[in-house]
């Protein structure tokens, strides 16, 4: 693509996309070389993208279906668009502070997710993103061993149940956060995914929402293993945001987390999922 360029943070994992407009539609071959740069890069960041929520609907689905985001409202008008929201005055525990990948406890989770900056404070709010392709691959080779064949049990329950971090008792939030006893279900995951487009393995989630495993007599020793390795620094890029700014990453390869250090200023950002068609 003429005028296209990709280039590398230079961390663990993601990539600057410049020479493009996001507020026209794309063609084929661009959508084709991004999804490209995605797959390798993981999180791709376009710095001054003057986007509404058409554009960000738009740019969505040229990669795939909508996914579908349960326990927070849409913003009025937009079935597919929530807001990750907070006030400059709110006190409550930041919303995603804990490492994840989007949704892992749905039958099929949402392949990427897309986030635009609205309104960026002046300092702190980065998104971190774990790469778990990287943490993989240098994963010990016993610690290899002990996660083959081994299935997680995913829930949303610490979550988004009456009785979850974000239920009943979680007040003064920005967010419209919506707790249900749905989320107590369970869905089976490989502990370790292979990616259906690139081949590369990764490992696949966190104890965010992983609340067992099976295949293994050593369950809770195995996933605080897993997860005090995954979430080391050499794994994760931190994003710094910008005013408008659109990012997209892979939930597939990646975990991420919220980050606080702007207190005293709003903070906004729209967002939606990238469906996935099969695990």
């Amino acid at each position: 693509m003429s005028g296209l360029h990709i280039e590398p943070t230079g961390q663990v994992c993601g990539a600057r996309v410049t020479g493009l407009d996001l507020h026209e539609p794309m063609s084929p071959d661009l959508v084709a070389e991004l999804r490209a740069a995605w797959v390798e890069h993981a999180v791709l960041a376009f710095p001054d993208q003057q986007i509404d929520d058409d554009d960000l609907e738009r740019f969505t689905l040229a990669f795939g279906p909508f996914g579908d985001d349960p326990f927070i409202a849409s913003v009025p008008g937009r079935r597919h668009v929530i807001a990750v929201k907070r006030a400059a005055d709110e006190t409550a525990p930041l919303f995603a502070e804990n490492w994840h990948s989007d949704w892992s406890f749905q039958a099929i989770p949402p392949a990427g997710t897309c986030l635009r900056s609205i309104t960026v404070p002046p300092t702190g709010g980065h998104t971190l993103f774990a790469d778990q392709r990287a943490a993989w691959d240098e994963l010990p080779a016993d610690l290899k061993a002990r996660c083959e064949g081994v299935t997680a049990l995913h829930s949303a329950s610490r979550a988004y149940a009456p009785s979850g971090f974000y239920g009943t008792a979680d007040k003064g939030r920005s967010m419209d956060i919506r707790p249900s006893e749905s989320a107590t279900a369970i869905q089976r995951h490989p502990l370790i995914r292979r990616h259906r487009e690139s081949g590369r393995q990764a490992i696949y989630s966190t104890i965010g929402y992983i609340v067992g495993l099976e295949g293994t007599d050593e369950p809770e020793a195995l996933l605080a293993d897993v997860y005090a390795w995954q979430t080391q620094d050499r794994f994760v890029y931190a994003h710094a945001w910008e005013p408008d700014m659109l990012i997209m990453w892979d939930n597939r390869s990646l975990l991420h987390r919220a980050t606080g250090g702007y207190e005293g200023h709003a903070r906004l950002l729209h967002r939606t999922t990238i469906g996935d068609t099969e695990f």
